[in-house]
């Protein structure tokens, strides 16, 4: 079960930060496009900045799973080099908790905002819903999920092994 779980756990990951990736590539790509337009053509294309700041918002929620996953987002270094074994997998537990319940909020509220997002359109692209850029938060709050449960079947602390 645990191992499955694992597999499962490391393909959601990996598909979110190729997501993230791919996203990066998206806004780089029409700022590019952005800056030949505006400075070379002198026609801009306003439409280029509502969809690079889209990508940005689902770069961000789409990377933070990997953070997770890696034991970088909540990070209690020092009490955790202090305590004694027995009580490092308590900490473990109650940083898995902690972030399980802010990702919870995250994924409930973000959810709810999305809904009433669908009725807004993004400025310069009006046939697009901001239902589609609110997404982004529950997306990667479910992603988050799996990341934060890996991390504590599996912890990965490199940056904790190597800095003693």
């Amino acid at each position: 079960m645990k191992a499955a779980f694992l597999r499962f756990e490391r393909f959601a990951s990996e598909l979110a930060m190729a997501g993230a990736c791919l996203m990066l590539a998206v806004a780089s790509t029409l700022g590019l496009y952005q800056i030949i337009t505006r400075f070379v053509i002198e026609k801009p294309a306003e439409w280029t900045e509502v969809l690079i700041r889209f990508s940005l918002i689902w770069m961000v929620f789409l990377g933070i799973p990997a953070a997770f996953r890696a034991g970088a987002m909540v990070s209690v270094d020092v009490l955790y080099r202090w305590s004694p074994p027995a009580f490092k997998r308590v900490l473990d537990w109650v940083v898995c908790l902690a972030a399980l319940l802010l990702v919870a909020v995250i994924l409930w509220w973000g959810w709810d905002y999305a809904q009433r997002g669908k009725v807004q359109t993004m400025s310069g692209l009006e046939s697009l819903s901001m239902f589609w850029a609110y997404l982004a938060m529950p997306v990667g709050a479910l992603f988050s999920v799996f990341g934060i449960v890996g991390n504590l079947l599996d912890p990965q602390r490199l940056e904790l092994e190597t800095a003693q």
